[in-house]
């Protein structure tokens, strides 16, 4: 016991170059805190839920309602720890490689990369995981950076600064499934959370991937959507694969959102992360033509009129949905710019007159 801490990799992270951290002052010295700083913002003692001034905790909420009726919530870190975090991601989470399927918040894949694998198949499959980040809960996060060589004084801090307990006064704006953000678990909203969730969703990457793979099919995630797709005998046996999709996730630690499962055989729209892949990838018709019709409708009537949502900057906005037309279709998308192109700005970004 008096042994001083070690840094030591297990073997299959034997290769892989990370930070060696072996004492709570080299944490403190690498991220540029004190240790005593540190300590609080890592919150070993889960206080800051109960914290009546809001200026002493570290995350910021806001609840998403959704179209379904579900809704998301959202835990901002604020700056300071936000910027640990993203050094934490820097410095270590993007030097762990991800699962090949995984396609989500990977450098070089994408939305639009995970729906190509699944373009002209007979049959499309898409399952949904239920609060993918907080059901990742902190001890599998400390034990992932204890697999990567750190200590379990430096593990257990690195996984305080990536996990949060939400308060209570928040939960009861949701409207079901408070267990989650009643224990330490990842955020979502943290810069750290998407590369931690890829990291430790791993196994069921592997284990769903290879499942495809014995019946033939193909298999992406992107964050929590998980899809399939493969030919008519995939189709045939679509049933009893889908419960074992349940099982693995289940076993996995996660849990699927049933009321969002679809099979979509090539005889409808079959879509993937927002994508239509029945031949190729391509935008929906209905998402091209609202689109088109409110670009249309800038350049007869103004912009400003056109924005019923109040968004801060609607030039940017409708820039960026073409852009991603341009992206999926760029035939499609070249119809679109051309009409943005038509469209009076003022300085401010606002219609002219």
């Amino acid at each position: 016991m008096l042994d001083p801490p070690r840094f030591a990799r297990i073997t299959p992270f034997a290769n892989i170059r990370v930070p060696a951290i072996a004492t709570v002052g080299a944490l403190a010295a690498l991220l540029k805190v004190s240790a005593e700083q540190l300590d609080w913002l890592v919150d070993l003692r889960q206080s800051h839920e109960q914290e009546a001034n809001a200026r002493l905790r570290h995350y910021r909420y806001a609840v998403i309602r959704k179209s379904d009726g579900s809704a998301r919530l959202l835990e901002a870190p604020k700056p300071r720890l936000k910027a640990i975090q993203r050094r934490i991601l820097a410095d270590i989470l993007v030097r762990v490689p991800v699962h090949a399927r995984a396609m989500g918040f990977v450098r070089g894949r994408s939305c639009l990369g995970a729906a190509g694998i699944h373009a002209g198949e007979a049959v499309v499959a898409t399952f949904d995981l239920r609060r993918f980040f907080p059901s990742i809960a902190r001890p599998r996060v400390y034990g992932l950076f204890r697999a990567l060589g750190y200590p379990w004084a430096v593990a257990w801090r690195l996984a305080g600064l990536c996990t949060t307990v939400t308060r209570r006064a928040i939960l009861g704006r949701l409207p079901e499934g408070e267990e989650a953000y009643c224990m330490p678990h990842l955020p979502q909203g943290a810069p750290t959370s998407p590369a931690l969730a890829n990291l430790l969703a791993w196994r069921l990457d592997q284990r769903l991937d290879g499942l495809a793979r014995a019946a033939w099919a193909n298999y992406t995630r992107y964050a929590d959507d998980l899809a399939f797709s493969g030919d008519a005998a995939f189709a045939a046996g679509l049933g009893r694969f889908g419960r074992t999709v349940e099982r693995i996730v289940a076993e996995e630690g996660f849990t699927l959102y049933r009321a969002k499962t679809r099979a979509m055989p090539r005889q409808r729209r079959q879509s993937v992360v927002g994508i239509v892949v029945n031949a190729h990838c391509n935008v929906s018709r209905t998402d091209f033509d609202t689109l088109k019709a409110i670009l249309h409708n800038c350049v007869r009537r103004g912009a400003a009129g056109q924005n019923r949502a109040g968004v801060a900057d609607f030039r940017r906005h409708l820039d960026g949905r073409v852009t991603w037309v341009e992206q999926v279709n760029p035939a499609r998308g070249a119809k679109l710019r051309a009409l943005f192109h038509r469209i009076a700005w003022d300085e401010r970004g606002g219609a002219g007159c």
